[in-house]
């Protein structure tokens, strides 16, 4: 299924292409409220949509591609900068913006998406690429000025401190076996800022 998503790049059409565009863009989005990624069918777009199959095509090289795009288009909010907030408030605050999102439309294409990338290691490679890979070099950026200013203490591994700020997350989103809510959100970060702000030993 994932098969051509990065040989075919996407551009966006221009005049009246630029409306059917926008139509099968909004045809994914729709349906994929009451339909999982899994489900949907390039049938069931083109139907919505009210275009024919080749259109759809001549855009994207696949399903998958597709639903990245209106993933990050239409689902996905951009991050903003951290202003003058510290970086611990800064995680808090991004931290409770993602359990909040998870826990709505957002968490169940993300969560499909992540499914459908069992199978097909082009959807996990571009779901990264495209949105996790911004997230993580967002936080990165954070946790090296805290570590700068002596915030956080230095001897952590940035990427390993952002696995552990976003593991429990995604296992919490993926498995449901417990709540994903901002107690939750609240007494990870109490204990990652307890380890975060102890001195080296």
């Amino acid at each position: 299924m994932g098969e051509g998503i990065e040989k075919k790049r996407r551009g966006r059409p221009r005049s009246e292409a630029a409306t059917s565009h926008d139509e099968i863009v909004n045809a994914v989005y729709e349906l994929l409220h009451d339909t999982s990624v899994r489900d949907l069918t390039i049938e069931a777009i083109a139907r919505r949509a009210g275009v024919g199959k080749p259109t759809i095509y001549k855009w994207w090289p696949s399903k998958a591609a597709l639903v990245l795009d209106v993933f990050e288009e239409r689902i996905v909010r951009k991050l903003t900068g951290p202003g003058t907030k510290s970086s611990e408030q800064t995680i808090r605050d991004q931290i409770q913006e993602l359990i909040r999102v998870l826990n709505g439309f957002v968490g169940k294409v993300a969560a499909d998406l992540i499914a459908e990338g069992q199978s097909d290691p082009d959807i996990l490679r571009e779901y990264y690429d495209r949105y996790l890979s911004k997230r993580r070099a967002f936080t990165r950026r954070v946790i090296e000025r805290a570590q700068s200013t002596g915030e956080f203490r230095p001897d952590i591994t940035p990427d390993v401190l952002i696995d552990m700020i976003y593991g429990p997350i995604y296992y919490r989103l993926l498995l449901r076996h417990q709540k994903l809510d901002k107690r939750f959100g609240d007494e990870l970060l109490d204990h990652l800022m307890t380890y975060l702000k102890c001195p080296p030993s």
